[in-house]
């Protein structure tokens, strides 16, 4: 079997991930040896500091461009691990020549080691005096920390830092508690003492960079590789990296477990311009995602360095579908081609390739609902004659193009063309849409799956795909912490929900083709399908493969095999305490009260449609400037559709802001399912559309609407252009001829 699967490199891992693995090393070997917090014997800390000094002759793990000063910038921390209660934190202490502290305490024990540079530790006797606001510092003793030496601490010990020589200095820092939570540490005027004050901890940690060039080459290098970007959906849909993942800040929480399931994942943070890439970075860091780094200058940046930036959302799904067209010619057909034929009773069947949810908030009118991965399935029920034309529509162009070729290189006798532009062209040539259709799916009978089987099989082998037994499957379990494994259940939501494998996931198979950075957020990871009838995980497996940036294997259990019911678990992971929530008719009762406000923070889009009645829509990282608004005594209520990101949000808000911020219990639907007042529409919003990339079909006027349609196709066929100017892709299309 030829294999198309992408050459993955594991021998030589990139620095980050080196160093990664040496931090986490030091971490394991001293956690033992030490209480996080205060207590720790002189004994204790020596050994800590012998194994801090080894890491610290790693220098080649700490190059400078990764830890970056200047002249605007003459010194910076840098976080390279701490735990998720704060405790056992790592930094990175740069500086340029000059960097001084005053006289301080730590209030923990520390610890500091050199990797470049000088770095004078000066420690202090200190002594009280009569005034309690004043006391006085005698110089005790003098060491200068170089690589191989070091310098250890208790939380009462008083000393300065100054960087001498003329090398830029680089010094591992490692304290009991985070920097953060150091809130009692006092600072003195000067080196004989006085008075003393609390001072805060620095106002900028940072975490360790990576260059645009850096990244453009790791993308490439063979190795596992996330790019996050941590900006509302809506604003990073105006300019991001291609290979970015959509991942706002406030909502990590709720989506990082299942978009980068492996904590040593190196993990890339953006953003525009690393306004909010290193508070994400300082989450994930705590949540265990500690092999991070930060692009330098965000898309700025990025762009700066001449580097493409592609707008829209689901960017290499749509690019590929357009590669798919450009490079197969897929077939076609006009909108006002296929109302004549309608028209005139020709022998065609039009199948809608998008999910059924979607097929019934419109769709053709005569069209069938038949979502990607079900098109090799059922095909031959809806169009059992081979003289039948069959025409794929989606609602631009992607799915048509994909689900078009789909059925060719599966080899289906009928003649298949895709709805140039989709509804958006039947629209624009002044044709109706029709709503509310059902989208109930012919189930195949025994000779068209049969056949079906058979053209899977074979397209699913040209891509490369393999299939797996239960003992590989188990050793690439066995390997999820030094692989990167997804496992996806590709079938119907009713199927999955009625039984499925334990620890799968569930997207429809067409959905994992068109959104795959919504599913796969790491490059070079395995992927394993399950393959429940022969057919629709080989099918969607066949273009995942041929997306060339995963491992792309199926699996089919026994019949047998433990199933469990339900819908997918989500494991949201939080670093406070949980909010409280409110029952929805306490809720009501508050803000009758007027003693409470409430804010819809998930999505626009389903806040137009139905809201907690006086709701405001916000999204997340806008909600501390609001809620400042507000009176002191006032409660802020958030709510979402199900109240799973308004409870994880409220928890953050209160901790950073103070306030009492309770969650809505079962969010919106909870609220409507108590019989309490909905409403809809846009009023009562409060942040335009960062929450989501604006469709066109959402414009109330016809003419605004069409002139979206137009710009959006514009958009969607220039993405070959902006495919060529990107470089490579990874894509690795089965030829036509194979097909």
């Amino acid at each position: 079997m030829t294999s198309t699967s992408p050459a993955i490199n594991y021998g030589h891992p990139d620095i980050a991930t080196r160093r990664h693995h040496a931090v986490s090393a030091f971490l394991q070997s001293v956690q033992s040896l030490a209480p996080a917090e205060y207590s720790a014997s002189p004994a204790q800390l020596q050994e800590i500091a012998n194994a801090l000094e080894r890491l610290g002759l790693q220098r080649e793990l700490f190059p400078h461009e990764h830890f970056p000063v200047s002249a605007e910038r003459p010194a910076q921390v840098y976080r390279l691990a701490e735990d998720r209660n704060g405790q056992y934190a790592l930094y990175v202490s740069a500086g340029l020549p000059g960097k001084a502290q005053p006289p301080h305490d730590h209030t923990t024990w520390a610890v500091i080691a050199g990797i470049a540079g000088t770095e004078r530790n000066v420690f202090y006797q200190r002594e009280r005096t009569g005034d309690p606001g004043q006391d006085r510092l005698y110089p005790a003793r003098s060491i200068d920390v170089v690589a191989g030496r070091s310098v250890t601490l208790t939380p009462s010990d008083v000393h300065t830092i100054e960087l001498v020589g003329k090398e830029t200095g680089l010094h591992l820092h490692f304290y009991g508690l985070a920097l953060e939570r150091l809130t009692k540490r006092v600072a003195f005027d000067s080196r004989e003492g006085g008075s003393y004050r609390t001072f805060a901890p620095p106002a900028s940690i940072r975490h360790a960079a990576i260059s645009p060039q850096a990244l453009k080459a790791a993308l490439h290098d063979g190795q596992e590789i996330t790019v996050l970007d941590v900006r509302e959906t809506g604003v990073f849909a105006r300019g991001h990296l291609l290979f970015a993942a959509s991942a706002p800040l406030w909502r990590l929480q709720v989506l990082i477990d299942r978009l980068v399931p492996r904590r040593d994942t190196r993990v890339v943070l953006v953003d525009a311009d690393e306004t909010l890439a290193h508070d994400a970075a300082a989450k994930l860091v705590r949540l265990g995602w500690r092999n991070v780094s930060v692009l330098t200058g965000g898309t700025e940046g990025w762009a700066a360095a001449g580097f493409e930036l592609f707008s829209g959302t689901n960017v290499p799904s749509k690019a590929f579908g357009e590669a798919i067209e450009h490079q197969k010619h897929t077939p076609w057909i006009s909108a006002d081609d296929l109302h004549e034929r309608v028209t005139r009773g020709d022998k065609l069947v039009v199948v809608d390739s998008r999910t059924a949810e979607e097929f019934a908030d419109f769709s053709l009118p005569f069209a069938h609902s038949l979502p990607g991965a079900e098109l090799v399935y059922r095909i031959q029920e809806l169009a059992p004659d081979p003289d039948t034309l069959v025409v794929v529509n989606c609602a631009g162009r992607t799915r048509s193009i994909v689900g078009a070729q789909t059925l060719i290189d599966a080899g289906i006798p009928n003649r298949v063309v895709s709805l140039k532009d989709g509804t958006m062209a039947w629209l624009l040539a002044g044709h109706e849409l029709a709503h509310g259709r059902d989208a109930s799916l012919p189930t195949p009978g025994e000779a068209s799956l049969a056949a079906a089987r058979a053209r899977a099989e074979t397209v699913a082998a040209r891509a490369g795909v393999r299939r797996i037994s239960a003992t590989e499957l188990e050793r690439f379990e066995a390997e999820a912490p030094l692989r990167t494994l997804y496992r996806f259940d590709v079938r119907t939501r009713q199927e999955y929900e009625a039984g499925h494998l334990p620890g799968w996931r569930w997207t429809p198979g067409g959905q994992l083709v068109q959104a795959t950075d919504e599913y796969l957020a790491t490059r070079g990871a395995r992927v394993v399908l399950y393959d429940a009838d022969g057919v629709r995980a080989l099918t969607t497996a066949a273009w995942l493969a041929q997306l060339g940036t995963h491992e792309v294997f199926v699996h089919a259990p026994p019949a047998n095999a433990d199933v469990v019911t339900g819908p997918e678990p989500v494991r949201v992971l939080d670093l406070h305490s949980p909010a409280s929530r409110l029952w929805p008719r306490q809720a009501a009762e508050l803000l009758q009260a007027g003693r409470a406000s409430v804010f819809d923070i998930e999505r626009r889009a389903a806040f137009e449609k139905r809201h907690v009645a006086g709701a405001r829509f916000a999204v997340p990282d806008r909600l501390a400037a609001l809620v400042a608004e507000l009176p002191a005594d006032h409660m802020v209520i958030l709510t979402s559709p199900d109240g799973v990101l308004a409870h994880s949000v409220a928890a953050e808000l209160a901790a950073r802001t103070g306030r009492d911020v309770r969650s809505l219990l079962g969010g919106t639907q909870g609220w409507a399912s108590a019989g309490l007042p909905t409403a809809a529409g846009a009023a009562g919003v409060l942040t335009g559309e960062e929450d989501h990339w604006f469709s066109p079909y959402q414009h109330a006027d016809v003419e605004a609407r069409n002139a979206g349609f137009r710009q959006y196709l514009d958009w969607e066929v220039g993405l070959v252009a902006q495919l060529q100017r990107e470089g490579e892709t990874g894509f690795r299309l089965i030829s036509k001829e194979r097909a």
